[in-house]
C-alpha cells in the first residue's frame, strides 16, 4: 500500500446479490446473474486498488442452496479466477421459513440455517472463504411481531439460539441484519433487546448497514424509538451526528459484519423486497450519510480506536436499477469510497 493509502485492512468486499433481491418477481426488473456481476465487480479500479472480495446470497439463479460439494468446488474456483475470496453468506431464511411461525416454519427457518453454514463451513476448507458470517434475520414482519411483542421476542430468540448451536457445529458465526422491514430487528431498541435475549454473543452478533440502521434513527416501524427530532433539519449535522453516536453505542458492541452504503432518508423496496432503507448511489447528492466519517461511528470505539470487529467491509446496493449496475463507473465510484472508509478505519498486518 502507498502513502495515500496505507492500510490492507478491512479487505473490500462487494455484495452479489443486489442482482437478485427486489428483481424477478412479476414485475420488477429480470436478475442479473452471478458471473455478471462478478465480472462489474473485477472491473473496478481505483489508484491501481481493486475489491478484494465478494459477499454472496445462496439462492438460485446465483448458488443453489442445495449444492453439492462439486458444485460449490466449481463457485469456489469461478470466484478465485476473478482475485476474489468470498467473505459472509446469506442464508435465505424467508422462504416458507419464519424464526417467529408455526413449528414447520421454525424448522424451514433452522433448516436454512443450517444449509447456509455448510456451504459456508466447505468454503472454508475449499480456501476460498478466509473470513466472513452467515447472515440472518427474522423473516417475519413488523406488524405480525406487534400483535404479541413480548411473545414473539420470545420466539425469535429461542430460533436463533437453536439457529447458534447449529451454527456453532459448522465453526460460524451469524449475523442478525438490522432492517425495519424485519419485526423484532425493527428498531435499535428491539434489536438489542433480541440480542440480549439470545445471549450468544460470541456466535450471534449484528449486522450493521449504514442505509439501514439510518432510519433507526427515524423511528421506521418504531416511532417511539425515534431518536432525531420529528422536524429534524437534515443540515444539523451535529445533532445527526449524536443521534448516530447514541445507535452505535448501542449496536457497536455486538458488530460483527458491516455495510457501507447511502441512503436519502426515505424508505424504499420492489419486488417481494418491499418497506425497506433506500440505498442509494456513493454519489448521490441527497444522501444524507458522510459515508467515510459516519462508517467510523461503527468502525471505531467509544475512544475513537478502530476496533477491527470486522476483517472485511461490503459494499450493498440492493435496488439500483439494472441500467445504473451495469455501468462501469457505478462500481468506480463505489469503490473509492470504500477505499475512503478503509484510509480512514483501516488498519495493516
Amino acid at each position: 500500500m502507498d502513502s495515500s493509502h496505507p492500510h490492507s485492512y478491512p479487505k473490500l468486499h462487494n455484495a452479489m446479490w443486489p442482482g437478485l433481491v427486489g428483481k424477478g418477481s412479476p414485475g420488477a426488473e429480470p436478475t442479473i446473474d452471478l458471473d455478471t456481476m462478478l465480472n462489474l465487480t473485477a472491473a473496478a479500479e481505483v489508484d491501481g486498488i481493486k475489491f478484494d472480495g465478494v459477499d454472496i446470497f445462496l439462492y438460485e439463479p446465483h448458488i443453489n442452496i442445495d449444492s453439492s460439494d462439486d458444485d460449490l468446488r466449481a463457485v469456489a474456483d469461478k470466484i478465485a479466477d476473478k482475485g476474489f475470496v468470498v467473505g459472509s453468506v446469506v442464508a435465505p431464511v424467508w422462504f416458507d421459513g419464519s424464526a417467529m411461525g408455526d413449528d414447520r416454519q421454525r424448522e424451514n427457518y433452522l433448516t436454512a440455517v443450517r444449509k447456509a453454514c455448510r456451504i459456508a463451513k466447505t468454503l472454508r476448507e475449499l480456501e476460498v472463504r478466509p473470513y466472513g458470517v452467515v447472515r440472518i434475520d427474522s423473516a417475519c414482519s413488523p406488524a405480525d411481531w406487534a400483535k404479541d411483542p413480548k411473545k414473539n421476542q420470545r420466539t425469535i430468540a429461542e430460533t436463533f439460539q437453536r439457529a447458534a448451536a447449529i451454527a456453532r457445529d459448522h465453526g460460524e458465526r451469524l449475523a442478525a441484519e438490522g432492517e425495519i422491514c424485519w419485526g423484532g430487528m425493527h428498531s435499535w431498541r428491539t434489536m438489542v433487546d433480541l440480542l440480549e435475549q439470545v445471549g450468544e454473543p460470541e456466535t450471534v452478533g449484528f449486522q450493521a448497514d449504514m442505509a439501514h440502521t439510518l432510519l433507526y434513527t427515524l423511528g421506521e416501524n418504531a416511532p417511539e424509538d425515534r431518536i432525531l427530532p420529528p422536524d429534524f433539519d437534515w443540515r444539523d449535522h451535529h445533532t445527526l451526528d449524536a443521534a448516530l453516536k447514541t445507535l452505535t453505542a448501542s449496536l457497536r458492541p455486538w458488530t460483527i459484519d458491516f455495510h457501507v452504503a447511502q441512503n436519502d432518508a426515505t424508505v424504499f423496496g420492489s419486488g417481494t423486497h418491499d418497506h425497506t432503507g433506500r440505498h442509494c448511489l456513493a454519489t448521490d447528492p441527497n444522501g444524507k450519510l458522510d459515508i467515510p466519517h459516519h462508517a467510523g461511528f461503527w468502525l471505531r470505539d467509544e475512544r475513537g480506536k478502530v476496533t477491527r470487529a470486522c476483517r472485511h467491509i461490503c459494499w450493498d446496493g440492493c435496488m439500483f436499477p439494472n441500467e445504473v449496475m451495469m455501468k462501469p463507473q457505478t462500481w468506480n465510484d463505489i469503490l473509492q469510497v470504500m477505499i475512503q472508509v478503509r484510509d480512514a478505519h483501516g488498519w495493516s498486518e
